[in-house]
């Protein structure tokens, strides 16, 4: 009963304030961007804000003691005018496509309504029946990546150099907070409360609504002032910067130009405040409005096309594939196929060790090289195994009996010592188990790109990752044959498995140009899942 009488209350609500104020609201909306200003003299000329710009903070020196209170949204985050693309990542992670088709199509609505009104109808349409678990793991594995890209450099520059952060949003406190506290070292956050019951969203705002910054600020902080205030140009800003000691402005105009002309207004990633090493999630793009709707324009045409791609790849020979493939619009760059280890080598006992993208690293470099590999796999769905054009063999975790198993494969054998796949330009540390099986090993460097679907899952349907790779419209494989590892740095040549292992992980790691780590499959999962990431199965057969 609680969730019709929620819903008759909104509606009641809804109809209200969108049926008496939409249409003013609209038609100033339309007058403020010059739709009825014929002569370009009557507009008004705009205004210089009260506070100085951002870039007019000189220095940094001596503030670690300070008080820094800022906004997310147009302050630490750049182009974020629109907090829409975020709320499209919650509704279709969190969710389901459904509901962010209902949030795309509500967008030309949400234009029209003031930014309250525009907040709440987001925020109901986003939450409204969400699990707050899913929430929760929508905040830790997938939105701290675009929040990372979009990180405003000249701000966090001045957030860096105070000791103590405390942000005011209006935007939902679940939405912000996990990435604000893991990688800014934010100490407080005070942002919108959404209501819940029985671990579910209602789609509705807490009591005291939308947080106002102002008032919020006074509340926290008492008689005392925070030192440093950063805002936006928007009036909306001016109200709490008058409440800070130092108040600066973002003046967003001119960060987008500089945006548009250049890269320098992009946080680079090695200034990232904590490397960004797993993320999850489907969507490889920031859902704006427009990329979302090329989106749901492609997905009929590309779902045809992950088929066919798919099909060409299990039925036919390798070189129809790869020209069909090509035509079709996925591009292979090979490199070192004359390194493939077979010369000078015992035949048909060559070990490939490859990095670890997506589960079509073995397809795709069978196909390259022509010939049919065996893979290893470690839970593989069944659907992944029944689709696969090569041979699988599922492994155990059990160090002696997977060995025991490769030994017997050991024939064009495909391993990928890490374990798991990585999408961002680091390699996690390699088992050493591959090592004490031959040495004949040639290493494999493996690289893709896409730019509309990730291939991998932690929390999805992993059935699913061959399909949402083979619907991206322009696939890239990367894949670079190195020379053959020499005798003397095997374990046939004294070496120990680990160093041969950290070996091929670092040579592994120059030729992609990535970062080697220690981190593992373990830790994959237990930041992104919350779990080990092994199935029940696997884990009855551990000892």
């Amino acid at each position: 009963m609680v969730f019709p009488t929620v819903l008759l209350k909104l509606l009641d609500w809804l109809l209200y304030h969108l049926l008496a104020n939409s249409c003013h609201r609209g038609e100033r909306k339309m007058r403020n961007h010059g739709f009825f200003s014929k002569n370009p003299s009557l507009k008004s000329p705009p205004q210089p804000p009260p506070y100085p710009n951002l870039t007019k903070c000189g220095d940094l020196e001596g503030r670690v003691s300070q008080t820094l209170v800022c906004d997310i949204q147009n302050t630490l985050l750049a182009n974020s005018q629109s907090f829409f693309p975020y709320f499209m990542l919650v509704a279709f992670e969190g969710g389901s496509i459904i509901r962010a088709l209902l949030l795309l199509l509500s967008f030309p609505i949400l234009f029209l309504l003031d930014y309250e009104l525009k907040l709440r109808a987001m925020v109901f349409i986003t939450f409204c029946g969400l699990k707050v678990k899913d929430m929760e793991g929508i905040s830790r594995a997938v939105l701290p990546k675009f929040y990372l890209e979009n990180l405003n450099p000249k701000v966090y520059e001045v957030w860096a150099s105070t000791g103590n952060r405390v942000v005011f949003t209006s935007v939902p406190r679940v939405m912000v907070e996990g990435f604000l506290k893991e990688y800014l070292g934010v100490g407080d956050v005070v942002g919108t409360e959404l209501h819940t019951v029985r671990q579910y969203f209602t789609g509705l705002v807490c009591g005291p609504g939308l947080v106002v910054k102002h008032r919020a600020i006074k509340e926290f902080f008492g008689e005392k002032k925070p030192d440093v205030g950063i805002g936006s140009s928007s009036p909306r800003d001016h109200l709490f910067l008058s409440l800070c000691k130092e108040a600066y402005v973002v003046n967003s105009t001119e960060d987008n130009n500089i945006k548009a002309g250049a890269n320098s207004a992009i946080m680079p990633r090695e200034k990232y405040p904590k490397p960004l090493v797993f993320h999850d999630g489907r969507l490889a793009f920031l859902p704006t409005p427009f990329a979302t709707l090329s989106m749901f324009m492609w997905l009929p045409p590309g779902i045809i096309l992950a088929i066919f791609r798919l099909f060409v790849g299990i039925f036919l020979p390798y070189k129809m594939a790869i020209f069909l493939g090509t035509l079709s619009g996925v591009r292979i760059r090979v490199k070192g196929l004359n390194h493939s280890g077979t010369e000078g080598g015992k035949k048909g006992h060559v070990l490939y060790v490859c990095t670890h993208r997506t589960l079509l690293d073995p397809v795709f470099l069978s196909t390259s090289l022509g010939k049919p590999l065996t893979a290893v796999t470690y839970s593989l769905s069944k659907m992944s195994e029944f689709i696969a054009p090569i041979r699988t063999v599922r492994l155990t975790r059990d160090r002696k009996q997977d060995g025991e198993t490769m030994r017997r494969m050991l024939s064009d054998l495909v391993v990928c010592p890490e374990g798991t796949t990585c999408r961002e330009p680091y390699l996690l540390r390699f088992s050493s188990l591959f090592a004490e099986l031959t040495d004949e090993i040639v290493p494999v460097a493996m690289n893709t790109e896409v730019t509309m679907f990730y291939g991998t899952t932690a929390s999805g349907l992993k059935c699913l990752d061959p399909i949402f790779f083979l619907m991206n419209p322009r696939p890239i494989y990367y894949i670079q044959v190195l020379g053959k590892v020499p005798r003397e740095l095997t374990c046939a040549g004294g070496k120990s498995s680990f160093e041969v292992a950290n070996y091929i992980q670092r040579q592994l790691g120059d030729a992609l140009g990535f970062e080697c780590t220690n981190l593992t499959r373990k830790d994959k999962y237990m930041m992104l899942a919350g779990n080990e990431g092994v199935v029940l199965q696997d884990k009855r057969r551990r000892p």
